[in-house]
């Protein structure tokens, strides 16, 4: 307290300087109106400045949550887009074309927003790890995807974290379609260059074009029909000469991979069901014949 009233009184000078020029320019801008309408120009000017950079802090911030919405919206408009072409060229083939509509197909689906933590493109075994776990409602064997297409499979769930096998991973196999076509195959990456991706297994008799698009075919439990995965850049023989090897341009930028989706289809479990009891079935039938 002794040491404060020392230091108002050594610099009492100052505080009367300060508060006098305050009591002047409170009279000086109050009663005369030009000096007044400087004043209070600049003081918008500068508040405006003010709430123009909070904004902008605002919006930067904020950023996070857009791009996973944007992320979402992607999916949703790439299967939406692969729903119309494939109605489109059945149409123009003269066939029946009966199917649900986007928002239909779509309601069975929820999509589990997660960013990407680790990544690595220059392995044989590449892994992704995403931030979202079983508290999140992940569950293995879920399909990964971005707002560009496919990224892979959840392959280990903790409570916070998972990994997933994504497509540049040589163990990794993903039925995928020409989109429009109906004609599948399996999808294998042999390593070298992230972007590049090979559909094996197409039938000779199918019929498509260069550059048309590679979806998932929907004939697994994890993807849903119609997720983008690339572009056709190349047809090959298969190596017994039976079948073609498509050389597929990915879609998915696995070396910029920051915002995905994992793809929790509600169905799962029952066509899982289904499966296991269709194979229950059988087995009964097979050791009944036996006995």
């Amino acid at each position: 307290m002794h040491n404060l009233a020392e230091f108002i009184a050594r610099f009492k000078h100052w505080f009367v300087f300060i508060f006098l020029e305050v009591i002047s320019l409170v009279l000086l801008f109050k009663y005369n109106n030009y000096q007044g309408s400087v004043w209070f120009s600049s003081a918008n000017s500068v508040f405006g400045r003010v709430l123009e950079a909070k904004s902008d802090v605002e919006a930067f911030f904020s950023l996070t949550k857009t791009n996973q919405e944007l992320t979402q919206r992607n999916l949703y408009l790439e299967r939406e887009v692969s729903e119309l072409q494939a109605r489109v060229y059945d149409k123009t083939l003269g066939k029946d074309f009966i199917h649900k509509g986007q928002l239909e197909m779509l309601s069975n689906y929820r999509l589990i927003p997660a960013k990407v933590v680790d990544n690595s493109i220059d392995k044989p075994q590449n892994f992704i790890t995403i931030n979202k776990g079983t508290a999140d409602g992940v569950r293995e064997d879920m399909g990964v995807a971005c707002g560009n297409g496919v990224v892979g499979i959840v392959y280990l769930v903790s409570k916070h974290y998972s990994v997933v096998i994504p497509v540049l991973n040589t163990e990794s196999n993903i039925s995928c379609a020409i989109n429009g076509r109906g004609y599948f195959g399996y999808l294998h990456w042999r390593g070298g260059a992230s972007d590049i991706a090979y559909l094996d297994d197409v039938p000779r008799h199918a019929k498509f074009r260069l550059h048309d698009k590679i979806v998932t075919s929907g004939y697994s439990s994890v993807f849903p029909p119609g997720v983008l995965v690339g572009e056709i850049l190349h047809i090959y023989n298969s190596d017994d000469g039976l079948s073609y090897k498509l050389m597929v341009k990915l879609s998915t930028d696995f070396g910029n991979l920051r915002d995905v989706c994992v793809i929790d289809d509600a169905s799962v479990k029952e066509r899982l069901n289904l499966l296991e009891a269709a194979q229950d079935s059988i087995k009964e039938k097979t050791q009944g014949s036996d006995n």
